[in-house]
């Protein structure tokens, strides 16, 4: 389980990005993290692994206090957080499947990494991992050369190299078009439920929020003003996050997916810098 409580984040510009927040997650659950820009979505979610620092409050993974911790038990604590960035984070000049084997980066000695000699149950593990991505025939390809879906996936397939107890996943979908964004969506959402594995998502597109998490947690101005089952974000709600607009496109388009593929309507899809 992950428990946040009364975390606030306050800039040395006085500026509040984060105001007492707190909730739990279990294991298994994925968490869809929505609100407008400059809400703290991405403050949150970097100050659950301390890419940024919180000014106040807790964060406990499981048995571990984060935010007590000091640099040597950050830096293992680190290891157990699996994050997937919007931009991906991988190292173009590199294969596929160096990429991915990154994530063993905060396992092993450093002269394993440096000559890439890694123990042959994490390549294994990898091979693995490339598989039920999708990518497997794409392995030994520069990460260069893929496209932004098979980015994201690697992105996805070097989290859980990590062997993580929590994937933080920040705007996975925001550089894809409609159809990839839900297929990394879906499957996401479908490997958290094999690993009974919690997962936070920032997200901007609120049907696909619906579609896919088991719970909606809207953010206003650094401070939780919804925080509930898909079905219960209502126009009142939307309105209460992001402000007067007609909303009633989001619950029609909804209903349009639903009618056309109930399969994706009602589906339960160098190191990466300071994670090691």
């Amino acid at each position: 389980m992950l428990r946040v409580s009364d975390l606030s984040k306050r800039y040395k510009t006085g500026d509040h990005a984060l105001h007492g927040v707190s909730f739990d997650v279990p294991a298994g659950q994925v968490v869809g993290l929505i609100g407008p820009s400059g809400a703290g979505k991405s403050t949150l979610i970097r100050c659950i692994n301390r890419l940024v620092e919180p000014t106040s409050g807790r964060v406990q993974l499981n048995d571990t206090d984060i935010t007590r911790l000091g640099r040597g038990g950050l830096r293992r604590a680190r290891r157990r957080m699996g994050m997937i960035f919007q931009e991906y984070a991988l190292v173009e000049r590199l294969t596929v499947m160096e990429n991915v084997l990154s994530g063993r980066l905060g396992y092993v000695p450093f002269w394993r990494s440096y000559l890439r000699r890694f123990p042959q149950a994490d390549i294994d593990k990898a091979f693995t991992l490339l598989d039920r991505v999708g990518l497997v025939e794409q392995a030994d390809k520069r990460a260069s050369t893929l496209s932004g879906g098979q980015r994201q996936r690697v992105g996805i397939a070097r989290a859980l190299e990590q062997d993580p107890e929590l994937l933080l996943v920040d705007e996975p979908t925001a550089s894809l078009d409609p159809k990839t964004a839900r297929q990394i969506m879906r499957l996401i959402c479908e490997i958290c439920r094999e690993r009974t594995l919690p997962a936070i998502i920032s997200l901007h597109d609120v049907l696909l929020a619906k579609m896919f998490v088991d719970r909606i947690i809207g953010l206003r101005a650094g401070e939780i003003v919804f925080d509930g089952p898909p079905s219960e974000l209502n126009t009142a709600m939307l309105t209460e996050i992001y402000g007067e607009e007609d909303w009633t496109q989001i619950h029609g388009d909804e209903a349009d997916v639903a009618e056309e593929a109930p399969e994706e309507a009602h589906a339960p899809e160098e190191r990466m810098a300071g994670l090691t």
